[in-house]
């Protein structure tokens, strides 16, 4: 298993990384993802950890806190093996504190996560959303508060637009507090927004991204096919509102791609769209998802090779877009293109 600093730290990750969505299934979302429980759990980390996957993500609203205890029970006895990322600042009930990321919230919420996941510190603790009623100071001040209390050791962000990222960084640097050293984002070759302002943000600022949903929301498992119903057992059934969207002739194109690949490299359309991502500047980790031990071994096939030069221009030729204004002016336009050269 190769590993990769993250971001700017000293922290290294394995480029895979095991995803706790499906652990505990509670809810309709995350039960229309899986339901694995602590027996099953430790079994998925057997695997990993033997194949060198050390990480494991979690967040505290994955089956209203069930994912975390899940994990915690599986990880007991070897909490030093590996490293534990959660996740906090989306709604975890209805009252007016139960959401965001102030001083109030962030310090029981912490306290909450650690002791469902039975340790006492976090590898990496990410805000899962940009909380715009609280302070960046506030926020970043109680996340130094909770790294020198020894509770957390790194801290990250996840869904945050460039600007807010930018400006959490500069007051950062201006009080001396923790820097965030990841950003956990949805990318994916049906999703490449990603790349237009936050790839070339993590590139200067030093801030690794880990990858959420690199099938693109279960739509690249191998299993969507042009002109064909989608697959009884599909969670696209129940999700496909909650799932980011995508232009559904562009999805066919990158499908036809992927078919084209895994015929000359005899990988299967999953092993290959992870593959391409962990060719992508600033990627640390691709955290994958498993309902069973099948798709966990499928997916740990991703590894241990590589897309050669031509079939990464294929993929990325069939995923391309238009950028988004300011960013077609760069691209499009020669003398733009020579001063703000695109991520390769």
């Amino acid at each position: 298993m190769e590993y990769r600093r993250l971001g700017a730290s000293g922290l290294k990750v394995p480029v895979l990384g095991l995803g706790t969505g499906t652990f505990g299934g509670k809810g309709p979302l995350f039960s229309a993802w899986g339901d694995t429980d602590a027996k099953e759990a430790r079994r998925l980390l057997d695997i990993c950890i033997e194949a060198g996957v050390t990480l494991f993500d979690t967040a505290d609203v994955y089956s209203a806190g069930a994912s975390e205890e899940i994990l915690g029970k599986a990880i007991k006895g070897r909490r030093e093996a590996v490293l534990i990322s959660t996740k906090t600042t989306l709604p975890m009930g209805d009252g007016p504190n139960e959401a965001g990321s102030s001083r109030f919230r962030l310090i029981p919420a912490i306290e909450a996560a650690l002791a469902r996941l039975g340790t006492d510190y976090i590898d990496l603790l990410q805000l899962h959303a940009f909380d715009a009623g609280t302070p960046m100071e506030e926020v970043l001040s109680t996340l130094d508060s909770l790294v020198r209390a020894g509770k957390l050791r790194y801290v990250g962000v996840s869904n945050y637009a460039g600007w807010q990222l930018m400006k959490s960084l500069a007051i950062s640097e201006k009080y001396g507090y923790p820097r965030y050293v990841a950003h956990q984002v949805y990318y994916s070759l049906i999703g490449r927004d990603y790349e237009w302002e936050l790839m070339p943000l993590g590139l200067d600022q030093g801030v690794g991204a880990l990858v959420w949903s690199p099938l693109g929301w279960g739509r690249l498992t191998g299993k969507v096919r042009r002109g064909h119903a989608l697959p009884k057992e599909s969670r696209l059934h129940q999700t496909a509102d909650a799932a980011p969207p995508v232009d559904e002739e562009r999805l066919y194109r990158v499908i036809d791609a992927l078919d084209e690949v895994a015929g000359e490299t005899g990988k299967t359309v999953p092993q290959i769209a992870i593959n391409w991502l962990l060719r992508r500047p600033t990627v640390a980790s691709v955290i994958m998802g498993a309902r069973n031990e099948q798709q966990l071994k499928q997916n740990l096939g991703a590894v241990g090779w590589s897309l050669t030069a031509e079939q990464m221009g294929k993929l990325d030729q069939a995923s391309a877009v238009v950028a988004p204004y300011p960013y077609t002016a760069y691209w499009r336009n020669e003398f733009f293109g020579r001063l703000n050269p695109p991520p390769v």
